[in-house]
């Protein structure tokens, strides 16, 4: 697995590990973040996308889709920007901020490692 597709799979076991605790223990989660206790289904669904998208990123990171790979670090970078943008807002605790680490760092790490493979000659939709 080249350096991208790991910065990808490793990125996407974090994602189905948050996912599969959203879905089977939601209120063990939630409070490490500063959220409520609660019942609601909601967070459950969210826990089953949360889980659907790291299987994507699984397969990716194995894989070696590039162009997915790419994709995804604008879209991982923008998630720390709308997590402050909402505790800005006072909508939720800054402490979610915590939760966007992941995202960044992971966005870094496969950014960097695109890059490095890119400027080895190696083209981005290659193997």
């Amino acid at each position: 697995m080249s350096h991208p597709g790991k910065s990808v799979f490793v990125f996407g076991l974090y994602m189905l590990l948050l996912g599969i605790a959203l879905v089977l223990a939601p209120n063990l989660v939630l409070p490490l973040f500063g959220f409520a206790l609660t019942d609601e289904v909601w967070i459950r669904v969210m826990g089953q996308l949360v889980l659907y998208l790291g299987i994507y990123y699984v397969w990716a990171g194995y894989t070696e889709r590039r162009e997915f790979m790419a994709m995804t670090v604008p879209i991982r970078l923008s998630v720390p920007v709308f997590f402050a943008a909402f505790a800005a807002a006072g909508l939720v605790s800054p402490v979610l901020l915590l939760l966007a680490l992941p995202d960044l760092c992971g966005a870094l790490w496969t950014w960097r490692a695109l890059k490095a493979t890119t400027a080895s000659g190696q083209p981005l939709g290659s193997a």
